[in-house]
């Protein structure tokens, strides 16, 4: 019989190695290889199958059908609700909410009458209890179990039958078969498969909770990704309220949708309107503050985007960028300079969206352009206006998908003027239409230059040591340190310095022996 044997696995892409290595020589990343052992290969024994083959036309649909969660923005995502049988992978950073979201839904589905399951292996007992008061998810149908044993919680699943089960999470999860720790790639590909197959044969919904590195992208073997049927992503950050989730795969719907939460003493609660909670706190007739409106998914979302133009000394002005790609931040900028005339090489250049929101979406170029041409021309652009429109290297103003539906919120939420390319069709409604064909002339239309833009585009002209506080005020131009009209250095035969004599014989000019004003 052949015996167990060491090997290395790539924690990112699977591959075995015989020995350790600090690059994958399959994947090239760096310290992704750790140790597990390696059972004997089996050859492959045909068996009668336990459930035959049959036509594809006689599979009844009605037995996969989703079951609503009573969350409403998690039934958006999820295109309904939980199917049964289906295996679900939620990811997110430490402490953005992740096991308080499920925990909702657990108490949501107990309520209704679902008989629930949750393995902790992360917390007590206590500590879920304390929680699940705080959400009000305290029912007789929602049991608990601290167990990390992968053997022991199928005893679980076997005496509490439940219909929906969560683990959380699967990195502390173990299978006692295998030797390696938990968390380790073999440790998490074993149980996840062995759930994923416990899910198909009984029909339970089955809802793992997935670490992330510090990349953001979720630990463990790729096939962790692979054998799930949907992969949720829980994202925001920890010091704002706002929380989004998104499907990143999806087999039994759509990837698009997004999910808004509200982060709250309760626990999470739904946005219904994110428009006038992006909007809410804007500062009316501020410069480099324009509205973009973004799809995510069917929905349209207005966010606020916002610029900031300083001169600044540095030979390398600084372009930095927040919830926007610093990429598409450089492309816009030279854009601006080459097609509108609007040069901020000399400038540094900070770039944000309000709220907590990512834009990845080329329709917010347009908005993003002209916050920073106001905030270079520090002229505000009216607070009742929403700029829709891709641009292109040419500086050509494109037009975007869905441009009715995000008219339309648009108008819904008070805006009177909408910035759009020039082939947009006509909307409905009293919302006006700017159509431009070029950033150049959207730039043109606002009036988006003015003196203090040219002012901030020219180099600062520094006076040496003290730069413009020791300008002059005859030519009003920055004096250097030293004077032109000093008096040069004696340079007579007497007044130079000889080796062979000593110093205190020789008359030597000294400049701080003289009494003249000029030094």
């Amino acid at each position: 019989m052949s015996k167990v044997k060491t090997v290395f696995r790539c924690a990112s892409c699977g591959a075995g190695a015989a020995k350790w290595a600090g690059r994958c020589g399959s994947c090239g990343e760096w310290n992704t290889m750790h140790e597990e052992l390696d059972g004997p290969a089996t050859n492959a024994i045909s068996v009668r199958p336990s459930d035959p083959a049959i036509p594809i036309s006689d599979v009844d649909p009605s037995e996969w059908s989703s079951r609503p969660t009573g969350i409403a923005e998690l039934d958006r995502v999820l295109g309904g609700g939980l199917v049964p049988g289906s295996v679900t992978l939620v990811g997110g950073e430490p402490g953005i909410g992740k096991s308080t979201l499920l925990l909702q839904l657990l108490g949501s589905l107990s309520r209704n009458g679902v008989r629930c399951l949750l393995a902790s292996g992360e917390e007590s007992r206590q500590q879920v209890r304390l929680r699940a008061e705080r959400l009000d998810a305290l029912h007789p149908s929602l049991w608990i179990a601290a167990e990390n044993n992968l053997a022991s919680l199928f005893g679980h699943i076997d005496e509490v039958k439940p219909e929906v089960l969560v683990v959380d999470s699967i990195q502390t999860l173990a299978d006692p078969a295998l030797a390696s720790s938990p968390g380790s790639v073999g440790q998490v590909r074993e149980c996840a498969n062995a759930l994923v197959r416990m899910a198909k044969e009984r029909d339970i919904t089955v809802i793992l909770v997935g670490h992330v590195t510090k990349e953001g992208s979720l630990a463990g073997p790729r096939v962790l990704e692979h054998v799930v049927d949907t992969v949720l992503s829980f994202e925001g950050d920890r010091h704002h309220a706002l929380r989004l989730l998104r499907a990143v795969k999806h087999r039994f719907g759509a990837t698009g949708e997004l999910g808004l939460f509200e982060m709250v003493e309760e626990g999470l609660v739904g946005v219904a309107d994110p428009g006038a909670l992006f909007l809410g706190d804007r500062q009316h007739g501020a410069s480099g503050s324009v509205v973009a409106c973004t799809m995510e998914g069917q929905r349209p979302l207005l966010v606020e985007t916002q610029a900031l133009v300083t001169s600044t000394f540095s030979p390398m002005p600084r372009r930095t960028a927040t919830g926007v790609d610093g990429n598409r931040i450089a492309l816009l900028l030279a854009v601006l300079a080459e097609r509108a005339q609007t040069v901020l090489s000399f400038c540094d250049v900070f770039a944000s969206v309000v709220g907590g929101v990512r834009l990845t979406e080329p329709a917010a170029d347009l908005a993003l352009a002209l916050a920073l041409a106001s905030a270079h021309s520090e002229v505000p652009v009216p607070t009742d206006v929403v700029a829709i429109g891709e641009i292109g290297l040419a500086g050509e103003v494109r037009s975007v998908a869905h441009m009715n539906r995000r008219l339309a919120e648009a108008t819904r939420l008070g805006f009177r003027t909408a910035i759009v390319p020039a082939s947009t069709p006509d909307a409905e409604g009293p919302l006006s239409l700017l159509r431009v064909s070029t950033i150049g002339e959207a730039v043109r239309q606002l009036a988006l230059k003015s003196s203090a833009g040219a002012k901030k585009s020219q180099r600062p002209q520094s006076g040496g040591n003290g730069g413009d506080r020791g300008e002059r005020e005859s030519g009003g131009q920055s004096a250097p340190w030293f004077r032109n009209d000093k008096p040069s250095r004696p340079r007579g035969d007497g007044h130079q310095y000889r080796p062979d004599l000593d110093r205190a014989e020789q008359d030597l000019f000294d400049p701080f022996a003289s009494d003249d004003d000029t030094f």
